[in-house]
């Protein structure tokens, strides 16, 4: 079986704060150890009241130090929001607190609006600028040389995993080009995602972080004891995305009974289209859609998300869908 792991936003649900989405969400983490999940990513956004990962390397601090093995990263670092060398000090510093466990995934897209990304004091679009900043931030990460006027501490000479992470072909050139492992950000945006791994595959040149292509998917999956339960679980992120649609992002709402009284029939459309990669029902229609999913697209992993109101019934879908995934094994 390939390995399988969680992407978390620190979602801050209705009627909570985010002190309460970071003890769930290290909760969380410590349950995806138990079940044997290989990493657990934390997601970058700004000015987003239902979302709490914004200061994330600071939270991959707090997931990696109350856990012991599991693998903590970024999924990920928008990368134009941040110096170079601010994130190769920031990662030299969570790597030597907690060796050979902690990843760095990085974006393009700054998480957030124009008027906050602006606020952020880097650029907002500008993919050669995304580019050449790649570049120097590995360059922190490789040993110090002779004359070397700038170097990150810590951080130089480290063996920092960087990953790219995208929803379109930019990245996938990118990651290709230069040797990186890729992440799709399919759970969202599953346009391109064939196109994407397609291109990536086709143009990776081995590099000394990386000989061979490795690609991992995103997927939604939302169990529960029953499909009907799991389908109105899933009412909160279909709810969430609607929302943003609409320009008016929230907490975390929780479930309803008829998703249909609270969508019109284009909101529908485009969030089932954008949330085409789901699978979400009991253990038995978990195991046949994560299957299915792998079979078609071959990612070397998956990394499962769950966007669930009830803490409780998200850790119970995570433990349902690491039975169905130890049942594939």
């Amino acid at each position: 079986m390939i390995p399988f792991s969680v992407l978390d936003l620190a979602p801050i649900t209705e009627g909570s704060d985010a002190a309460q989405a970071f003890a769930n969400t290290l909760d969380l983490a410590r349950h995806a150890e138990r079940l044997g999940f290989h990493r657990y990513w934390l997601a970058e956004h700004h000015n987003m009241p239902g979302i709490a990962s914004a200061a994330t390397a600071v939270l991959i601090g707090h997931v990696a130090g109350g856990t012991h093995t599991i693998r903590v990263g970024s999924g990920g670092v928008m990368l134009p929001n941040h110096a170079p060398l601010q994130v190769a000090e920031q990662f030299g510093t969570l790597a030597s607190l907690y060796p050979d466990r902690i990843d760095l995934g990085l974006g393009r897209a700054p998480g957030t609006d124009h008027a906050t990304a602006h606020a952020l004091r880097r650029y907002f679009e500008a993919a050669d600028m995304f580019a050449q900043d790649v570049v120097e931030l590995l360059h922190y990460f490789e040993p110090v040389q002779p004359g070397q006027a700038v170097r990150a501490v810590p951080g130089a000479g480290m063996d920092v995993p960087v990953w790219l992470l995208g929803s379109s072909l930019f990245s996938a050139r990118l990651a290709a080009q230069l040797g990186l492992p890729f992440a799709f950000a399919s759970h969202f945006a599953p346009d391109q995602m064939d196109h994407a791994l397609t291109m990536y595959r086709r143009e990776f040149k081995p590099s000394k972080r990386l000989q061979a292509p490795y690609a991992m998917l995103a997927l939604n999956v939302v169990a529960a004891d029953s499909d009907a339960q799991a389908r109105r679980l899933f009412t909160t992120l279909q709810q969430a995305f609607v929302n943003l649609r609409r320009g008016r992002p929230g907490l975390i709402p929780a479930p309803i009974d008829d998703i249909e009284t609270y969508w019109t029939p284009l909101e529908k459309s485009g969030v089932e289209q954008a949330l085409a990669c789901s699978v979400v029902g009991d253990v038995a229609t978990v195991r046949e859609g994560i299957a299915a999913f792998i079979e078609r697209h071959k990612p070397d992993e998956i990394m499962l998300t769950a966007n669930v109101f009830e803490h409780a019934a998200r850790v119970r879908s995570f433990e349902i869908a690491a039975q169905a995934l130890a049942s594939l094994a």
